[in-house]
């Protein structure tokens, strides 16, 4: 049973999942690893949530993508009210947060001096001489930066907002031996685009924190995180760089969510011999991903790697989208594809749900917003996961819903792992989708050929009875 046709079985049977509206966020939730923000900024963060909805939210701040030397960090109280569910992103809850106050401790010479000349550039009068020049560091020292009291926010120059707190998730997953419960919360995502994260209201997660009582194990950081307060940032275990093999075949370890309300799971298979990519993006209407709404199947080439200058531990590469195929899954799909401009999107209204066609002869798909050829520029990373799997970072979309399709538009930060599932040895071949099966054409390579309907049903029906 290939793995990768078995994760994403595992995907789709969701039926461990459980989300409260509204949720429960008494406790603590922490970072289960060093996270990377937009800009790029490396963090974890440690938030508790008090019965009387007031919260104190710590966010340690570093110079390094492993989290290992902090330049300063942030104690953030205030006060919670959830509201409703959300109009905009199905499965999450709406909330109003209030800021009572803020501060900031540094953890060097160097740290106290860069912030303060962030923040006397910046801001307005009531920040100008936030820290006077030339004085010294003290450890241990709290200095406020936000004072609901005294009405003075120099935050600004900082980037900070906490607008992830207006839009809350928390899931709730039950192991099938029931012995292991996780718990994770999901907070609003930050804007790619540093000028418009101070205003910008989520309709996307970032990485999800994980309950301190209820985590995955083993999860080394989690304790370590937990631990930590303002005056002692957690320094996280040194971990091995992993050099950017791609080869192979990798697929998402959860429902994804994208700003602007798309649900996917993702797939993709690397040739490293001669540089080629295939990706299935499976799209769906719920935060489950159990409905589907139109599969995308794309490919192409892409260059070697070189480090990124930007993202210390990225890789930078470029992708070239070069074919492109459609499937509409549902009725509303179709009735949009059919309705599109003639020559936009394949053959128009010719579209049916659970039938592929080929967009790569109208240069993409004007309705979904896909151009060919079209070149992506990227930001990857790799790493180890506490239990030895190798996970693949790829950078994160732009908020705007726009396309990295120039240099200066590469990411800053990461989406969601997908993780390894096959190596480069096991053939693409083995992996059926509901719609695919490998065969080899006249020259011998791989080409994949639509599946007769008797056949899609019967798999149809081997699907129905695995879930």
């Amino acid at each position: 049973e290939p793995r990768c046709r078995q994760q994403l079985r595992h995907l789709q049977d969701s039926a461990g999942i459980a989300a409260r509206l509204p949720p429960r966020l008494e406790g603590r939730w922490v970072s289960t690893g060093c996270e990377v923000r937009p800009g790029p900024e490396f963090l974890t963060r440690s938030y508790l949530f008090y019965a009387n909805r007031l919260f104190k939210a710590l966010q340690f701040y570093y110079w390094d993508p492993w989290c290992r030397d902090p330049s300063y960090s942030l104690v953030i109280k205030g006060k919670l009210r959830l509201r409703q569910a959300s109009w905009i992103t199905r499965g999450a809850t709406e909330a109003d947060y209030h800021l009572h106050k803020v501060g900031i401790v540094f953890h060097s010479q160097k740290a106290m001096r860069e912030v303060a000349s962030w923040i006397n550039q910046t801001s307005g009068e009531g920040c100008r001489g936030f820290l006077p020049a030339g004085r010294s560091w003290a450890p241990g020292a709290l200095y406020e930066v936000l004072s609901a009291k005294t009405e003075r926010d120099c935050t600004a120059a900082l980037g900070f907002a906490m607008h992830e707190l207006s839009l809350v998730r928390v899931e709730r997953h039950h192991r099938p031996s029931g012995s292991q419960l996780l718990e994770e919360l999901y907070l609003g995502d930050i804007h790619t685009d540093w000028a418009e994260r101070l205003h910008y209201r989520p309709t996307g997660y970032q990485r999800p924190l994980q309950s301190a009582l209820h985590h995955v194990h083993p999860c080394p950081a989690c304790g370590i995180i937990s631990r930590a307060d303002e005056h002692h940032p957690p320094i996280l275990p040194a971990t091995a760089a992993l050099p950017m093999q791609l080869s192979g075949s990798w697929v998402s370890t959860r429902c994804e969510v994208r700003p602007a309300v798309l649900f996917l799971t993702r797939y993709f298979t690397f040739h490293g011999n001669n540089h080629t990519w295939e990706g299935h993006y499976y799209h769906y209407s719920d935060p489950l991903c159990r409905q589907p709404t139109f599969t995308i199947y794309a490919s192409g080439h892409y260059t070697q790697g070189i480090p990124s200058s930007k993202v210390r531990g990225g890789t930078e590469l470029a992708f070239k989208v070069t074919q492109a195929r459609v499937t509409p899954m549902d009725q509303v799909t179709v009735v949009m594809l059919n309705s599109s401009e003639a020559g936009s999107c394949g053959l128009a209204g010719s579209w049916s749900a659970g039938v592929e066609q080929d967009i790569t002869p109208t240069n993409g798909c004007l309705a979904l917003g896909i151009r060919l050829p079209h070149t992506e520029y990227e930001l990857f990373k790799r790493e180890q996961d506490t239990q030895e799997r190798s996970l693949l970072y790829i950078g994160e979309r732009p908020t705007d819903g726009s396309s990295p399709d120039s240099p200066d538009k590469r990411p800053t930060s990461y989406q969601a792992p997908l993780i390894q599932c096959a190596a480069a040895s096991e053939e693409f071949s083995n992996y059926i989708s509901l719609k695919y099966v490998g065969r080899k054409d006249a020259n011998g390579n791989e080409a994949l050929k639509p599946l007769p309907v008797a056949f899609l049903l019967f798999i149809a029906l081997v699907f129905l009875r695995w879930d």
